[in-house]
């Protein structure tokens, strides 16, 4: 799209008049000194030195403006992607000045922008592939072991089949997990919004991690007695989802003998917040910004040997966001941690 450019006349209005007011003093004093000074041609010459003066520097410097102007604009054909050319385009210097400065600026933005990007997406393509290369390789080791001889003794190759297929089982939790992820930030993954009660949900997660919990001591507890249901509105599942990813976070990182607790309370007149604590190890606060982020992990060797694939609190905070809801995070390191977030109160 050719930019539209708009001519001003400030600057051949003003020219003209000091070229005017300049000649018509010299011919005054001509007149003056040479023949009879007369106002009516004076006043002629006035008028006849200001036209011609803002046509020839309106018409002619404006075109040589015009030239040059148009010159940069073709050159930065960037700018066609940008607000510029969305409105007629000002031969006016400094107001030109202006829009190239500002131009400049928010180039500058979208450049540190895309840099802010490109780290991130490298980080992100070395997550996904070490990720993936742990348990493929894991397989692969196991398969390649079977294939030169082990497969001929039963008790080995039952042991490594098992395995194998443990490693199998993972990169399709990772694969499934991404294919979560994609979906829910390009809006196709739909909810099935429904009512239900929050607290019920609550304990049957419990019970789905009460042997797990065990196996380390931690108490799974509510802050208090809840003898009332608290009705929500939300897609059921996915809500569990991110229970269960929260739950299993605070047991995996959580203390020999120690507690988490879930409270439900009520937030505004429309909205509860659901808030899961333990007292495990916590996470410093350097660590913060970035917990939601897709594989990023605060521990790299422990959560790995913990397991899971690296994508538990980005899909949570996706699931939560698809719902228009908000989701808080504070944690203090060898203290603990609180996650909580926000649902709609059935009506």
């Amino acid at each position: 799209m050719r930019p539209k450019f708009k001519k001003t006349y400030k600057f051949a209005i003003k020219t003209s008049l000091y070229i005017t007011i300049f000649l018509t003093l010299l011919m005054g004093v001509f007149l003056y000194s040479f023949y009879t000074l007369n106002a009516y041609i004076l006043l002629g010459f006035a008028i006849t030195a200001y036209v011609y003066s803002f046509i020839v520097i309106q018409f002619r410097v404006e075109r040589f403006i015009y030239k040059r102007v148009k010159k940069i604009y073709d050159d930065l054909t960037l700018l066609e992607s940008t607000n510029l050319t969305r409105g007629p385009i000002n031969t006016d210097m400094g107001t030109l000045t202006q829009e190239i400065d500002k131009f400049a600026r928010d180039k500058k933005l979208e450049i540190e922008t895309l840099k802010v990007r490109e780290q991130y997406r490298k980080e992100f393509f070395g997550n996904v592939s070490h990720e993936l290369k742990t348990p493929l390789f894991t397989v692969q080791g196991y398969i390649l072991t079977l294939l030169d001889g082990a497969m001929n003794d039963d008790k080995i190759r039952e042991k490594y089949l098992e395995r194998a297929s443990k490693g199998v089982e993972r990169l399709v939790y990772i694969v499934n997990d991404l294919d979560m992820i994609t979906k829910l930030e390009i809006g196709d993954l739909s909810l099935n919004i429904e009512s239900f009660d929050m607290v019920e949900m609550v304990k049957n997660v419990f019970e789905m991690f009460e042997m797990r919990a065990n196996k380390k001591k931690i108490t799974l507890t509510f802050d208090m007695d809840y003898p009332k249901p608290i009705m929500v509105n939300a897609d059921k599942e996915r809500i569990q989802q991110v229970l269960i990813n929260l739950i299993v976070n605070s047991i995996k990182y959580g203390r020999e003998k120690g507690t988490t607790e879930v409270s439900i309370e009520n937030l505004i007149k429309n909205k509860v917040i659901v808030r899961i604590t333990d007292n495990g190890i916590g996470i410093g606060k350097a660590h913060l910004p970035r917990l939601f982020e897709r594989f990023y992990r605060v521990d790299k060797s422990g959560s790995r040997a913990e397991g899971g694939s690296g994508l538990g609190l980005s899909i949570v905070k996706h699931i939560i966001e698809a719902h228009d809801e908000k989701i808080y995070v504070e944690s203090e390191f060898g203290v603990g941690s609180e996650f909580s977030f926000t649902l709609e109160k059935s009506k």
